[in-house]
């Protein structure tokens, strides 16, 4: 599984390479994630990690942000374990979990605002997340990739996995 992830990063970089930019160096990547990370982010969320996701991150532990980084994909910085751990307590705090939902909620997810199940492991800097559902409905998959957008209750599932959610959107905008 970790070639498929390296190959994925690989697509990710020339896809946003371009010659005169220093595409790579613009992603701010850090090293890959250790097997005591993988461990830290289970015992905290409670969650069992998927290898698809341990997979992608042994190879960059996300993305440093800071002024003019680039996105990994769409307009997504992928966050670095401690950060998925910070954002995962915040949104925590920010979601009770009787809220009255709205409309929006599909029938792969557990009919809730904010699941302890779910993964922040991507941000967009407006308080919108990209999450792996480790705790889907009985219709849905675990692993299966949606968004968490903050000031409304929607959420959609754009994938089954991590991996299957990074080819997609390496063909968007392709020709």
């Amino acid at each position: 599984m970790i070639n498929q992830a390296e190959l994925l990063w690989q697509c990710i970089i020339e896809k946003g390479a371009n010659p005169e930019d220093n595409f790579k160096e613009s992603l701010n990547l850090q090293p890959g994630a250790s097997d005591e990370e993988f461990q830290l982010i289970e015992d905290t969320l409670g969650v069992t990690l998927l290898e698809d996701m341990k997979s992608f991150y042994r190879v960059y532990n996300g993305q440093f942000w800071e002024p003019g980084v680039n996105p990994f994909v769409r307009n997504l910085i992928l966050s670095p374990t401690s950060e998925i751990i910070d954002n995962w307590k915040f949104l925590q705090e920010e979601f009770d979990p009787d809220d009255d939902l709205k409309p929006g909620i599909g029938k792969e997810l557990k009919p809730v605002l904010w699941n302890s199940k779910w993964i922040p492991i991507a941000e967009n800097g407006g308080g919108d997340y990209l999450c792996i559902d480790t705790d889907p409905s009985e219709a849905g998959v675990v692993g299966q990739v949606l968004y968490f957008w903050h000031d409304w209750g929607k959420r959609s599932i754009e994938a089954k996995n991590i991996f299957e959610f990074i080819e997609i959107c390496l063909k968007e905008g392709s020709k």
